[in-house]
């Protein structure tokens, strides 16, 4: 499985970290070592000081494909789901600085939260236009709404894959919207797409 991440995909949240907007999806990937185990909480690393959540809707994919037009992308998935792309914030920024990759950042243990709640496209309406939101204590930090893509999701499969091959249950991390910020040790957070509840984790 590869876990697939889509940055800068949002132009608030580009505004927020005050980046330049692309001319293309900015693709980094996660080993799958930095998943976050069911049922677990996600641990601060001692390595940093400064480690922020970053929601993020997540396309499944159910069939291998390479150069996939993005006419025909829709055939490549049938599930989204939500989970939280966590970064050292202050490690990435050294390693932008300096011009070397982010996996440090980005990759570490923990570092990707996978929700149990899947939907198929027969439960939503459109996947270009879903509302989701994550809350920490209960209030809500980061909310969006698929529409506000700068790359909707048939675009992304249909850009990544000209570099890699999609297979059988890779998941695609589709950018985050503005509001991202810093976790502290007894954060509780909780995702949504639409009402439903999607994960709910603790920090530690």
């Amino acid at each position: 499985m590869k876990l697939i991440c889509i940055g800068r995909n949002y132009a608030k949240h580009i505004s927020e970290l005050d980046s330049e907007k692309p001319d293309h999806p900015v693709v980094f990937m996660k080993p799958d070592s930095s998943v976050l185990l069911r049922n677990n909480p996600f641990i601060i690393p001692s390595f940093s000081d400064d480690v922020h959540h970053e929601v993020e809707v997540l396309v499944k994919i159910k069939k291998v494909g390479k150069h996939i037009q993005s006419k025909f992308a829709h055939k490549y998935y049938d599930e989204i789901g939500l989970g939280i792309d966590f970064t050292a914030r202050d490690i990435q920024n050294q390693l932008k600085d300096k011009g070397l990759p982010w996996e440090k950042a980005k990759g570490f243990d923990g570092a990707a939260v996978i929700g149990e709640r899947w939907f198929l496209k027969s439960e939503l309406e459109n996947f270009n236009d879903i509302s989701f939101r994550l809350e920490k204590n209960k209030e809500i930090v980061q909310a969006g709404s698929t529409s506000e893509m700068l790359w909707k999701i048939d675009e992304l499969i249909a850009y990544v894959s000209q570099y890699f091959t999609l297979k059988i249950g890779d998941i695609i991390f589709t950018g985050t919207p503005s509001g991202v910020g810093r976790v502290e040790e007894g954060d509780v957070l909780e995702g949504f797409i639409e009402e439903s509840s999607c994960f709910s984790i603790q920090v530690k």
